[in-house]
């Protein structure tokens, strides 16, 4: 299972796997809001990985210029630009 160190974001650590037909699964972030957290993990489940780093690409957190779903879909186009 992929690990990423978020950059910026109060959480310290995002876990996540892709399967074979490139959807996200078991996306669990460490530290952070739990609440937004959760919610980001539950809205990606299923997803594919391509969608979410569209979808949550450029999303700022208050006055930080990055957010915990916009780390996610770093960690995520990190992944896929390893795989290919």
């Amino acid at each position: 299972m992929p690990s990423y160190q978020p950059k910026g974001v109060c959480a310290s650590q995002i876990d996540f796997s892709i399967d074979d037909e490139g959807l996200v699964r078991d996306v669990s972030f460490t530290g952070g809001c739990p609440g937004n957290a959760l919610g980001v993990a539950r809205l990606a489940e299923g997803r594919p990985a391509t969608e979410l780093i569209e979808l949550f690409s450029g999303i700022p957190c208050g006055s930080k210029p990055t957010s915990c779903p916009t780390q996610l879909a770093k960690a995520l186009q990190e992944h896929l630009e390893l795989l290919s």
